[in-house]
């Protein structure tokens, strides 16, 4: 078993022209009832500063903050590592707030069953606007694959993703931390941890309300950008792509195909996919209670399986005639 004084915490947030969203998360983490933590805010190179933000908590907080040549949110991470003077680094994004329970539920969970990295779900709170709550619905839902995301029962062998998550210094100095890719470094990481032998798990308790993005276009290529990155990362890590990830390219086709087929009088498809979408909208009306809420939460959906099944598709693409190139080179 762990001592007490064997876990030292340092949170390290990677920031790009969000000093309002580092507020509100530097307000959440002042609320902790687990205080015993120290805070890395790492700059990365905005032309928007959080300097004044935080500088307005550092009475409040053990606070540390750092300017950096932009480098993108993994190598930030590692640089915040860097710096650092914790033996556990807790990794959050900077358009997160935990709730003031978080620390304690990670404190206890680490004291009572010690694991080299951990992540932890995401959820919508209730001051959100309704765009960021049915974003939420989309990225945590079965009936989207989002579920996948946190909500799954193998604990034992989980995905940290970095909107949530810890390791250790030892883990860090072992794997090197974050690569310089800009989407789906954080799956990247938590692969190579696992490969190299360390255990992670699934804190289920230890949940943090995730705003994401507030329009339809960011969240678009928010999402193509993950679709993207999971070919890169099969290349990177072979046998690491499961059938599941294939489902929002099959979702995009299969749109397509039925629309095509609709021009000539089978509806089929439309039938099928408006079935899927009215199940959408009951589930999230139940869920938020509200069909408005439901409505945008289906439309969140369309967005989220259309604009990852594109860059899943778009990235095979490239990366067939890449390898069309390079062949007829030879």
């Amino acid at each position: 078993m762990t001592k007490i004084s064997d876990i030292a915490f340092s949170i390290i947030v990677p920031v790009y022209n969000r000093p309002d969203e580092v507020a509100a998360l530097l307000e959440s983490l002042k609320n902790q009832t687990f205080k015993e933590f120290e805070v890395i805010i790492v700059e990365d190179g905005s032309s928007i500063l959080s300097e004044k933000m935080c500088r307005n908590y550092m009475e409040m907080l053990n606070l540390k903050y750092f300017y950096k040549e932009n480098s993108g949110p993994g190598l930030s991470r590692n640089y915040g590592m860097q710096k650092a003077s914790g033996n556990f680094f807790i990794i959050l994004d900077s358009d997160v707030v935990v709730p003031e329970t978080y620390m304690q539920i990670v404190y206890d969970e680490l004291i009572k069953d010690y694991t080299d990295a951990f992540g932890g779900p995401d959820a919508a709170a209730p001051d959100f606007t309704p765009i960021q709550k049915a974003i939420n619905y989309a990225m945590t839902s079965w009936l989207t694959t989002g579920g996948i995301r946190g909500k799954g029962q193998k604990l034992d062998k989980f995905y940290p993703r970095s909107f949530n998550m810890g390791l250790s210094k030892k883990v860090f100095q072992h794997t090197g931390g974050f690569s310089a890719m800009r989407y789906g470094e954080d799956i990247d990481l938590s692969i190579r941890i696992m490969k190299a032998g360390f255990k992670t798990k699934l804190i289920p308790n230890a949940k943090v309300y995730h705003k994401r993005r507030n329009n339809w276009r960011s969240f678009y290529n928010q999402v193509k950008h993950s679709g993207e990155a999971r070919i890169v990362l099969s290349r990177l890590h072979p046998g690491t792509l499961k059938l599941w990830h294939f489902f929002p390219a099959i979702f995009t086709l299969g749109l397509i195909l039925s629309l095509i087929l609709a021009l000539f009088g089978l509806y089929t498809g439309i039938i099928l996919y408006s079935l899927y979408f009215i199940v959408l909208i009951i589930d999230a009306t139940r869920q938020y209670k509200q069909l408005k809420l439901g409505i945008l939460s289906a439309i969140a959906a369309f967005v989220m399986l259309t604009g990852y099944g594109w860059g899943f598709l778009r990235q095979i693409l490239q990366t067939r005639n890449r390898h069309n190139r390079i062949m007829a080179s030879i």
